[in-house]
């Protein structure tokens, strides 16, 4: 996945923001008279600010924690990942501190501005990488990215398993049709073999008739063959007779 592709690098980039407007913020502070409505409009100003950015850097830790789990998933690395959390460790660290010398200052009423100059120092090494690599480095992995890449897998998931379910069913559907179609088939082999051997036998016995038939013919001779064939004639006509006229 790209910088550009990367929800990581674009809340990165929005904590950033803020950081740097924090700062500004910071330094108005700073200058400012420690007992006027000004001071005291920045103290609370800052404070909240710091409070929102620290939930965004520990919602931008849980994202981490969760991309840690499967990097390849991601398409990012160990060294991606470290060097993710050692920014958020660094800006949390920072925040923190900017934090405490604010609360200071409020409690001291105005006996902190030693420790608000130190502070500006530190603050002023922390790394701004929005400054060097905004061209191609946007924002972070948040909870809701992380869940609806969740539920998008496992929906993808589900809707496999269920096409799977009906390839399954179909397969047994045909399989339930090819055992059928073949008993079918073995039934029918059944009926020709009998009755190939009912024709065979059939072939046989009029073959013996037909010898037998041939044989009384021979022997009754030329005269005996006329007597027949007129005795079967007239059982014709008398048949023909009984079935027609009675």
């Amino acid at each position: 996945m790209s910088s550009a592709q990367d929800p990581f690098y674009i809340v990165k980039e929005e904590i950033q923001e803020s950081i740097d407007k924090l700062q500004s913020t910071f330094r108005q502070w700073e200058n400012s008279p420690g007992d006027s409505g000004e001071h005291v409009h920045l103290t609370k100003e800052l404070l909240a600010s710091c409070e929102s950015i620290e939930w965004q850097v520990d919602e931008l830790d849980k994202a981490i924690g969760v991309a840690s789990r499967d990097p390849s998933w991601y398409g990012i690395d160990e060294v991606e990942l470290e060097k993710r959390r050692r920014w958020t460790s660094t800006a949390r660290t920072q925040v923190g501190n900017m934090k405490k010398t604010v609360i200071a200052g409020r409690d001291l009423n105005g006996f902190g501005s030693t420790s608000a100059s130190g502070m500006r120092r530190e603050l002023m090494r922390m790394p701004n990488n929005n400054q060097t690599d905004r061209s191609n480095q946007y924002a972070a992995q948040d909870d809701d990215f992380i869940q609806s890449e969740s539920d998008r897998q496992m929906l993808l998931i589900k809707q496999q398993d269920e096409e799977l379910d009906e390839l399954s069913a179909s397969v047994e559907r045909i399989g339930g049709v090819g055992l059928t179609i073949h008993d079918e088939l073995l039934a029918q082999e059944k009926i020709v073999d009998e009755l190939g051997t009912e024709m065979d036998s059939t072939s046989t016995r009029l073959d013996f008739v037909q010898k037998k038939v041939a044989m009384v013919m021979k022997k009754a001779g030329v005269k005996g063959q006329i007597m027949m064939i007129c005795f079967l004639l007239a059982l014709f006509i008398i048949l023909f007779v009984l079935v027609f006229f009675t």
